[in-house]
């Protein structure tokens, strides 16, 4: 069975999608954003980007939760922004195939600025496509427009 990372900036409807796609196939769905420490979420709230080194931890919880699910499959949201993220993602799980939602900065800033409630501010959207490495030829997975209706990313994806 299939472990898929939806992935993206914030603001890129990862756990829409994932919820979806999770719904879907019939399998677990989490949210990264469940797995942040408390200190993480104050940082990103207060508008101070995360370093790897505050991400580390976060990764390895998320990793392991995919390996948890690896007999039966399961969907888990996670910005996955660099490779080397993605290179601790998969040596926890790996078979794991990425869903990266891409898009215009103007579509998710307004995205973003219409969450309310949400501790990731829209003054952190720069730092955040200043950080994403696009997936690389050689890795499993496949690029989406987040533009487009859910339904339609998602069949998009299971083809």
């Amino acid at each position: 069975m299939a472990l898929v990372v939806v992935m993206g900036v914030t603001g890129s409807g990862k756990s829409t999608v994932g919820t979806a796609l999770a719904e879907r196939m019939g399998v677990p769905f989490a949210d990264a954003d469940d797995f942040h420490s408390p200190e993480n979420v104050a940082k990103m709230r207060s508008g101070v980007p995360l370093t790897d080194e505050d991400r580390r931890p976060w990764l390895l919880s998320i990793g392991k939760w995919l390996a948890e699910h690896a007999a039966r499959g399961a969907v888990v949201t996670c910005s996955a922004l660099k490779l080397v993220y993605r290179d601790t993602l998969r040596e926890a799980a790996p078979a794991v195939t990425f869903l990266h939602l891409h898009g215009d900065k103007a579509t998710v800033r307004e995205r973003v600025g219409s969450r309310p409630g949400h501790f990731m501010p829209e003054s952190l959207v720069d730092s955040q496509f200043a950080d994403l490495e696009p997936l690389g030829p050689d890795e499993r997975g496949v690029v989406v427009d987040l533009a487009l209706p859910v339904e339609v990313i998602v069949g998009r994806f299971l083809e």
